[in-house]
């Protein structure tokens, strides 16, 4: 390399210049593209290797549990990066969704220190946590000794970082001083509105701005598009993933919750408020008006499917769900569009709530240090910039990755509205549910209860009623009420 390429590359990782500048100068100098990634990689490892002694564990192995999923597909294609910085050895078992999580469990529960880290949801640490499965990792973050000065912890979403930490008191606020860092975020989900575009401007429909305009809107586009497209795809199996997405982000934008937490930590049902019927109303009208005729099977599956394929004209689901609807062998690639989506019409912003797919410590790792070492590379800003600007790492978790101008305006060419509907939504995402150890037990009954609504076997009042006293009797059961 010729010293006005490592002059310019130096510039960039010491923030004179930006990457546009730094790739623009490059090719000036005839560097290709891929000469270009291959030398600032090697420069990326250099600078990061300056400061901080990342061969300390070199010649370990360690070994990873991972779901099927396009952030695992990222780090696995950008392993080589982690090995030659490090000399650490990497291997992985990769299980598809449907039956990943009983694999973490049955290794968590069995004590088994097969594997050092794996990848998880927030929602699952409020079991593992307190059952000693996984490891507080605040010890390390704020260890300079473990931590490369340039980690940057304050660099993470403070929503997303939060909603990853808990005291492990059922109530307990998420994020709170006494909070222990169950996990890393890694990527994660904000539900909002993705939708076709042409069967929009077809039926001559704007965009929904609020839960009512949402319901008409829905209900129209079901009447006019045709050939049997239905107007909203939202998820409605019996299980905890029904909650969580659009319903909970909704419903959280009307200032409703879950439980209520009192002022001696006791926990009660919340869902059958005034407040909380009226949303329920109207989201079960919009299921039984414009959702799918076998809505009660749905799940982020086939949520998405209906929409890439043309079948359904919108989703109130995950970002990034829409994201990848809008490309690959889609029938619909390039014809979705994203936005921002307020329930509340009294409300100016969207408050979604989220899913995050994290990376956590098996607390039967047997070498913690090297485990930290993959994690804190993993979540790193260099690899972020890899799987943002290279692969389908969306969405990041650093607020950084969101400044550069090459991954903004690669969303910007292919998926409009995408960087609009981020920024509009980000500052009130966060996980909207109370933390507490029958998370799945009362998401799961309150998306059977949801069943029942729609195919209008109770009515809303009554099925919320009846949903509440049901919880409340497992929270005293449970010593929690």
């Amino acid at each position: 390399m010729h010293e006005k390429e490592k002059d310019l590359i130096g510039a960039f990782l010491r923030g004179e210049v930006d990457r546009r500048g730094m790739l623009k100068g490059l090719s000036a100098l005839g560097i290709a593209a891929g000469t270009a990634g291959t030398l600032f990689n090697m420069m990326s490892s250099q600078a990061l290797a300056a400061d901080f002694d990342w061969k300390k564990h070199s010649g370990k192995k360690l070994k990873l549990l991972l779901n099927k999923h396009p952030y695992a597909d990222a780090m696995i294609a950008n392993l080589q990066a982690f090995k030659d910085l490090t000399g650490i050895e990497i291997s992985y078992d990769v299980f598809p969704e449907d039956v990943y999580f009983d694999k973490v469990t049955a290794a968590l529960s069995s004590g088994s220190s097969e594997y050092d880290a794996f990848m998880t949801g927030a929602y699952m640490t409020w079991t593992y946590g307190p059952a000693g499965w996984i490891t507080d990792l605040k010890e390390w973050i704020s260890d300079p000794t473990k931590t490369n000065p340039k980690y940057d912890w304050d660099d993470f979403l403070p929503g997303v970082k939060n909603s990853c930490a808990w005291n492990g008191q059922p109530g307990g606020a998420l994020g709170s001083q006494d909070a222990k860092q169950w996990c890393i975020p890694w990527g994660f989900e904000q539900n909002n509105l993705s939708y076709n575009k042409a069967m929009f401007e077809k039926v001559g429909v704007g965009v929904p701005k609020n839960i009512d305009e949402m319901v008409e809107t829905a209900a129209k586009l079901t009447k006019d598009v045709g050939g049997g497209v239905y107007g909203i795809g939202v998820r409605g199996s019996r299980s905890w993933a029904t909650i969580h997405p659009g319903f909970l982000s909704g419903y959280a934008n009307f200032g409703q919750k879950d439980l209520n937490v009192s002022a001696d930590g006791k926990l009660s049902a919340a869902m059958n408020t005034a407040g909380s019927k009226a949303f329920h109303t109207k989201w079960v009208q919009m299921i039984q008006e414009s959702g799918p005729k076998d809505w009660s099977t749905y799940t982020w599956y086939q949520v998405g499917t209906d929409l890439g394929a043309g079948a359904s004209a919108m989703i109130y689901d995950a970002d990034i769900l829409g994201y990848f609807m809008n490309g690959g062998d889609n029938k619909m690639k390039g014809q979705l569009a994203y936005a921002a989506f307020a329930a509340n019409p009294e409300e100016k912003a969207a408050t979604p709530n989220i899913w995050i797919w994290s990376l956590a410590m098996s607390n039967f790792s047997k070498d913690k240090d090297a485990t930290w070492y993959f994690m804190q590379w993993a979540s790193g800003l260099e690899h972020a910039i890899f799987g943002a600007t290279k692969m389908d790492f969306v969405n990041p978790v650093r607020q950084s990755v969101w400044k550069d101008e090459i991954f903004t305006e690669r969303l910007n060419k292919s998926y409009p509205g995408y960087v609009e509907m981020f920024n509009s939504s980000a500052p009130g995402a966060s996980i909207k549910f109370t933390p507490q150890p029958l998370f799945f037990d009362v998401t799961t009954e309150w998306a059977a209860t949801l069943q029942k609504m729609v195919a209008k076997e109770v009515p809303v009042d009554e099925g919320l009623d009846q949903l509440a006293q049901s919880i409340n009797g497992q929270l005293k059961e449970a010593g929690l009420g």
